[in-house]
């Protein structure tokens, strides 16, 4: 279940991202805090205006509810010049994005 929700945390960062310049993109920042099996913590920044960080916290370690939560942020320059943001949690309840680009329940 923790790899379903973190795999489709990446996918929807993936596909929120640009694709017309980012083949030509530098990588401005990168930092990756790999806290073992607790958790993780990233961020990096690259010259096409893509930005994202996420960390991610083992919660109820040691019990039958144990659940990968994580939490990030990923914003861009799309084809049109406007920039978006999108903020996301994946826990045990789902994977639940924010943004102002997107519906309201």
């Amino acid at each position: 279940m923790k790899s379903v929700i973190v795999f489709g945390a990446l996918v929807m960062c993936v596909l929120a991202a640009p694709l017309d310049d980012s083949k030509n993109a530098q990588v401005l920042r990168y930092e990756n805090d790999n806290i073992g099996i607790d958790g993780y913590k990233f961020a990096y920044e690259t010259s096409d205006g893509v930005a994202r960080q996420e960390e991610a916290e083992l919660k109820n370690v040691g019990t039958d509810h144990a659940a990968l939560a994580v939490r990030g942020t990923i914003s861009w320059v799309a084809a049109d010049g406007q920039q978006y943001s999108l903020n996301y949690v994946a826990d045990e309840n789902g994977y639940r994005p924010e943004g102002a680009h997107l519906p309201k329940a």
